[in-house]
């Protein structure tokens, strides 16, 4: 019988695009190797997935989706999208169990794959035989949070939104409390507990799937290889596969992608090297109409060139973006006269950009995200510093680990109510484009034959044969 592995990936395009990566990497390391992804939907916007699927399918045949029917949740009031996802891949259980079942006439399966949040798929597994492992989306330190994560459980009665105190975890710096991500913060929250169970679930994985490499995360990585973050269990194998990221990324169905891609570039190739600020805060990445005009106001303040991706509409709701408009006006969002002001030296993208193209191009200098981990990664291998600004999720632990652990950052910072000033956005532009640029030559030399990354894929790889 052919040999595969199956993904499964969690609904947002982000993670989607990590697990086709691995994918494709797998397919380099062992070309016979058949992969399948299953693939859930949520009741919020994760980002259209679909043209990228269709396009995925389409240019390499041995990477196969698999659509679970869609699951209907019981009424809930959450709107915390985490929530959202943990309980509709919970529900998906019985049809994850019936596609497993269905490519295994055909296939023998080497492994079930499961991102963070399927992690209750992990028990289908057990149950059919097949080897689970974790693929961790984001980097070692936040997986050594969160393998620590149980142990803090143990040990701390409070929720961490009342501790004000840091938390010392292995292999990473102090970390504040009340930066851990939002569903953990609230003890008697449903998403503290399947966060929980789901950091709970790591030692019982035949191995984790990390997209770092060694020496972006040296401390991370060799603390979590000796086990010093699951004090009272088993740490499974470590695999530091990265820097894994996607050269392209989706297109919608208009094909209007290409027309802003096409724009962008023309507008950079007349732009001085390194001379231009990139603004872009992900595919959820929210502010308020107070905050956009703030960061407007910085942007010319600063002098410098830039280029913005203003991607959603504004919101009081603050933590994530649960529907994207790509039909924005920026007129009536920005500050009036702004865009005549600044036609000279910026240039203001609505919902989308190609985000690698931009990072890659020559008259980039700089980076203001959000800390997604993707976005990370792709700076850090285009070698563009960054200004830290998390918005949601992880990545206000991703933000001290750039700014302490790694010094590829400097941390925007925000009020009490998460507010930042324009004088702020002034005062990270300037330093950021004083900045040099780091890993990018250690990003590589991972990938190489012989690197940390490449022994590490392929020991993954030799560890079926012994399964």
């Amino acid at each position: 019988m052919e040999e595969a592995i199956v993904l499964y990936p969690s609904p947002p395009i982000g993670h989607l695009i990590s697990m086709v990566e691995l994918g494709k990497l797998l397919l380099t390391q062992k070309p016979s190797l058949s992969i399948h992804i299953l693939i859930t939907t949520v009741p919020y916007d994760s980002g259209s997935t679909a043209p990228y699927i269709a396009n995925v399918a389409a240019t390499i045949p041995s990477i196969k989706f698999h659509h679970l029917p869609t699951v209907t949740l019981p009424s809930t009031k959450t709107t915390h999208h985490e929530e959202l996802a943990f309980e509709v891949l919970r529900l998906s259980n019985p049809h994850v169990r019936e596609e497993l079942v269905s490519i295994s006439k055909n296939y023998t399966i080497h492994g079930l794959v499961v991102d963070f949040f399927c992690c209750a798929a992990l028990s289908v597994a057990k149950e059919l035989n097949i080897p689970g492992y974790h693929f961790f989306t984001s980097g070692a330190g936040v997986l050594a949070g969160f393998l620590y994560f149980p142990t803090i459980h143990n040990t701390i009665t409070k929720s961490l939104k009342d501790l004000k105190s840091l938390l010392h975890i292995p292999g990473v710096p102090p970390i504040p409390s009340s930066d851990m991500p939002i569903p953990v913060l609230h003890r008697d929250d449903k998403g503290y507990k399947y966060f929980l169970d789901s950091s709970s679930s790591f030692p019982e994985s035949t191995g984790i799937v990390v997209n770092t490499f060694a020496s972006l995360e040296a401390r991370a990585v060799k603390t979590l290889s000796e086990g010093l973050c699951v004090p009272n269990n088993r740490t499974p194998p470590i695999y530091c596969i990265g820097p894994l990221i996607a050269t392209e990324g989706p297109k919608d169905d208009s094909g209007s992608r290409n027309g802003t891609t096409l724009e962008c570039l023309t507008w950079l190739d007349s732009q001085p090297v390194g001379s231009v600020v990139f603004l872009c805060f992900g595919s959820l990445g929210l502010f308020s109409k107070e905050q956009l005009r703030e960061i407007a106001f910085g942007l010319e303040r600063s002098g410098h060139r830039f280029l913005w991706v203003v991607r959603n509409p504004p919101s009081d709701n603050k933590s994530v973006a649960l529907s994207a408009n790509p039909n924005i006006d920026l007129d009536s969002l920005l500050p009036e006269g702004f865009l005549d002001r600044t036609k000279e030296r910026g240039l203001v993208l609505k919902s989308w950009a190609p985000q690698v193209a931009m990072l890659n191009h020559p008259s980039v200098g700089g980076f203001v995200s959000h800390c997604g981990w993707n976005s990370v990664l792709e700076a850090v291998c285009a070698g563009v510093p960054l200004v830290a600004w998390p918005l949601y999720a992880e990545q206000r632990l991703n933000r001290i680990f750039l700014v302490v652990e790694m010094k590829l950052a400097l941390p925007m910072n925000e009020s009490d109510d998460g507010f930042v000033s324009s004088a702020e956005v002034d005062e990270r532009v300037l330093g950021l484009m004083e900045s040099e640029e780091a890993m990018k030559i250690a990003a590589q030399a991972a990938l190489n034959e012989g690197g940390s990354s490449r022994v590490a894929l392929s020991q993954l790889v030799e560890s079926w044969k012994h399964k």
